[in-house]
């Protein structure tokens, strides 16, 4: 299909970038971008809110601010009590006002299933934006949440799941990726940023790498996930969502022997509002994930670090 092009555009569709950036003027561009999915915990209070995080998060990704919002809602009218909806759209606009977000309208449709999310313009300066390709040779990896949301909805749905386990799930799922962002903005050296959601952490980091002269190497050992699911995986307690990434990708990575299968597919475990990976130089960062961790991003890690051989490839230690 043939692309618009403009010479404004700074990021669209070519290069699966987190959200649309559009320059307006030599100091301003605007990022828009939209999101929204079906349930993926019981209550609607709390879906709202994971959801509205979710859908910022592209906007922090980006180096922006988010600025406004429309909300996008699915509902079934006839069949579900319009309580579910209030307390739905009463979670998401409590995590906007906590974002510094405004609500300026929206649109809903009935339908048969169940889904919200937003629409989000936010702003950012066009010499500011952060893209997810840029990561350069020595570069540190930074990942700013634990992984794993995605198996532990899957053992949810089980009925297997602990309350602590859960609440622990929806608590990161919930939390804006705005700290991380705006400590972002202090650094200079930052090259790459991209937020890791539906596609894993292995799958977005190889999006950072697809086609560039640089590798990655990262320690699996370092890498923050939720030490619970590890039984789960190993019974094949995994969302389709997970092999469907390993199979996509799995031809980008070299895997040592000390990283075990079961580590492996929580790597690919797609996440719903997940945390930053962010490539950045070495000399930063380990002041900027102190600097995280001091402002209760508890599980910000240096996970690895790029390489230039072998370009391409994505080695697991």
């Amino acid at each position: 299909m043939p692309l618009i092009s403009n010479p404004n555009l700074i990021a669209g569709i070519e290069h699966c970038d987190d959200a649309g950036v559009y320059k307006l003027r030599d100091d301003l561009a605007i990022i828009q971008t939209l999101d929204f999915f079906t349930p993926i915990v019981d209550d609607p209070y709390t879906f709202g809110q994971v959801a509205v995080a979710n859908s910022l998060s592209d906007v922090y990704a980006m180096g922006g601010t988010p600025l406004t919002a429309l909300n996008i809602i699915c509902f079934p009218i006839k069949t579900m009590a319009i309580s579910i909806l209030h307390d739905i759209l009463r979670g998401g606009l409590d995590k906007m006002r906590e974002a510094d977000v405004l609500l300026v309208g929206g649109h809903s449709v009935e339908d048969n299933e169940l889904k919200y999310g937003l629409s989000v313009t936010g702003t950012v300066h066009p010499d500011r934006v952060l893209l997810n390709r840029g990561a350069m040779t020595g570069d540190a990896l930074i990942l700013t949440k634990p992984l794993g949301t995605g198996i532990i909805n899957t053992v949810l749905k089980a009925n297997m799941a602990s309350d602590d386990m859960v609440n622990k799930s929806i608590k990161t799922m919930a939390e804006l990726n705005k700290k991380a962002a705006d400590l972002l903005k202090d650094f200079t050296t930052v090259h790459a940023c991209t937020d890791v959601t539906g596609f894993g952490l292995l799958g977005h980091a190889c999006e950072m790498i697809e086609g560039s002269d640089v590798g990655m190497i990262i320690d699996s050992s370092k890498v923050p996930v939720f030490s619970e699911i590890k039984p789960f995986v190993e019974m094949g307690i995994i969302p389709g969502g997970l092999n469907r990434n390993r199979n996509f990708r799995m031809p980008m990575i070299e895997t040592g022997h000390d990283c075990p299968k079961w580590l492996i597919d929580i790597f690919f475990d797609p996440q719903t509002s997940g945390g930053l990976l962010i490539s950045l130089s070495p000399r930063d960062a380990e002041n900027l994930v102190q600097r995280m961790v001091d402002n209760g991003i508890e599980y910000a890690r240096i996970i690895g670090e790029v390489v230039s051989e072998p370009r391409g490839k994505i080695t697991l230690l």
